[in-house]
Parts: C-alpha cells; sequence; structure tokens
C-alpha cells in the first residue's frame, strides 16, 4: 500500500511512500484507492512478492529477533501514468538499506505481516546452516619487501 499526502513544499506537491504490505492479495487493479482521508490517499500499488534465500536466512532471523520485524516497500520512479512503481518488498534488511543507494528510489520500512513473519520462521526453520566464525591470522611484515631496491641500469 502506498500513501499520497499534499506536501507543504514550493518544490512538490505530493509526499509518497510505501505505509504497508497486505498478507493476501486483493482482487482490484494497481493504483485502485483504498480509503481519502484528511489529505492522504491511500492506494492498491499492485501486486510484490518477496523472494527468500538461503543465502540470507541470518538476516530474515536477526529480523524477525528483533520483536518489531519489518518489510522494506521500495518505489521506483516510474515514467508511466503514475509518478512510482512498486520495484521491490524484501524482509532482509541489508538489502532494504542497498536499495537507498539509488537515490531516486523510496524506500520504507513497515510493519511485517504475522502471516509473512511466520513463512519466514519456517523458511528459516527448514534452510538455515550456522556459519562458522574464522578469525584469520595476520601475516608478520617482511621488512626486505618495504626496503627500497636498486634497479638493473638504475645508478642510484
Amino acid at each position: 500500500m502506498v500513501e499520497r499526502r499534499k506536501a507543504d513544499s514550493p518544490w512538490v506537491d505530493f509526499v509518497w511512500r510505501g505505509i504497508g504490505v497486505l498478507p493476501d492479495e486483493p482482487e482490484m487493479a494497481a493504483w485502485t484507492v483504498i480509503r481519502e482521508q484528511d489529505g492522504a490517499t491511500l492506494f492498491y500499488a499492485g501486486r510484490a512478492t518477496v523472494d527468500l534465500y538461503r543465502s540470507e536466512t541470518d538476516r530474515y532471523r536477526d529480523n524477525i529477533a528483533t520483536g518489531a520485524p519489518s518489510v522494506w516497500i521500495v518505489l521506483a520512479p516510474s515514467e508511466g501514468a503514475w509518478p512510482y512503481l512498486v520495484s521491490a518488498v524484501t524482509a532482509d534488511p541489508a538489502e532494504g538499506e542497498a536499495y537507498t543507494e539509488a537515490g531516486a528510489n523510496l524506500v520504507e520500512a513497515t510493519p511485517m505481516p504475522d502471516i509473512l513473519r511466520t513463512a519466514i520462521e519456517t523458511f528459516i526453520a527448514e534452510h538455515h546452516v550456522e556459519k562458522e566464525f574464522v578469525k584469520r591470522e595476520r601475516r608478520r611484515a617482511d621488512p626486505e619487501a618495504l626496503a627500497r631496491r636498486q634497479h638493473q641500469g638504475d645508478d642510484r
């Protein structure tokens, strides 16, 4: 779901932000108005999937362990009828943060629905493998490698 609110700014007319995800896909077209209230319009912005990867189970686990798990909604600028489109929804905090690097994206962390949390917990239980931390031992510096050497044909 995406909210459009009238901006109190001379530079932009509206402020857009993702405000939540629905646990089930409603039977309505993308960009259907759900509610208009107090200068804000709430839209169903369209369908999105949350892809889960075995290599990221530690991040999903950490997200759920916060006690208030989040999903990140990424809105990317669009040249179409609407100024933004939902380009991604993720439960991986690092991936959500990475989407902020593209300055034009709008990224919002929103509460994770219980049904999604349950599905992610099941995925973690099935696929998580604890990774052993291995501390690498540093090699000692070789003072001869740092010394100035005279090259062949060098008259210094």
